[in-house]
């Protein structure tokens, strides 16, 4: 997993907050005036060995739909309190207190950016990768877990059922949660549907053959929404899709991320 876009209102002011009060790092920033958006990317190391957020804004637009379907992004943290209080010195939104999480024992709070995006956080020992979850909502769990298995070559890490509170959630990856970014994918009981908004964008993910993840999308039910090839101007190979819940992924080929960075 290489990174997840979305779209922000106020670039300097997301900067801000990210980086005053989740700790992250601002990684790189590059303004397109002819196609009238600018991009950011942060995050808690190099683009080149960490999961990081790259946000997008749109010229002259202030504010997106975040909707009911995506979730919430997850970093983890030393001292979950510590960072509460941080993030209200600050002037931020902290929308639930630190405590256990419903049906466990770790320590976690939620606090809002100021578009709106929440980010759990978790109380975890060092690790070396502190953004650490996106969260998305689906509609038929199974068949989620069966599409990022076969299509992404994701692992299912772990599956825990809540009935008390009525939800389901799957962790997917490529490798220990405690090590690597995680999809957490959540099943709440009778709901098949959601409203994705216009905000939340994609999750981009590393491979070595655009051509065969595609075909591995197609075979598994995912909808190709960008054939596989280079981009215009910078020849980055890639290519999109969405699951069968309609959420969007793009796959980057390896070689071209690292020369591209470079």
């Amino acid at each position: 997993m290489l990174h997840v876009v979305y779209n922000v209102g106020d670039l300097d002011k997301t900067i801000k907050f990210y980086t005053e009060c989740l700790g992250m790092k601002l990684l790189r920033r590059r303004d397109i005036p002819e196609d009238r958006y600018s991009n950011a990317f942060l995050g808690y190391g190099p683009e080149d060995t960490n999961f990081t957020v790259e946000l997008t804004y749109n010229y002259g637009v202030d504010k997106y739909d975040i909707g009911d379907g995506f979730g919430h992004f997850g970093i983890a943290v030393e001292d979950v309190a510590r960072t509460v209080d941080l993030v209200k010195a600050k002037g931020g939104k902290v929308t639930r207190e630190p405590a256990p999480v419903k049906g466990g024992s770790t320590m976690i709070a939620f606090v809002e950016d100021p578009n709106g995006y929440k980010f759990e956080l978790l109380e975890r020992g060092l690790t070396p990768e502190p953004l650490c979850q996106v969260m998305l909502r689906v509609g038929d769990l199974d068949r989620s877990i069966n599409f990022y298995k076969k299509s992404f070559g994701m692992e299912l890490l772990s599956r825990r059922d809540n009935p008390e509170y009525k939800y389901t959630i799957a962790l997917m990856g490529y490798g220990p949660e405690d090590k690597n970014a995680v999809l957490e994918l959540t099943y709440n009981y009778g709901i098949t549907e959601y409203n994705k908004g216009n905000g939340y964008t994609q999750i981009a993910i590393g491979t070595d053959d655009v051509y065969k993840s595609a075909e591995a999308v197609k075979l598994c039910g995912g909808k190709i929404i960008r054939e596989p090839g280079p981009i215009p101007v910078i020849n980055t190979k890639i290519t999109a899709c969405l699951d069968p819940d309609g959420w969007k992924s793009v796959f980057v080929d390896n070689v071209d991320f690292f020369k591209e960075l470079e």
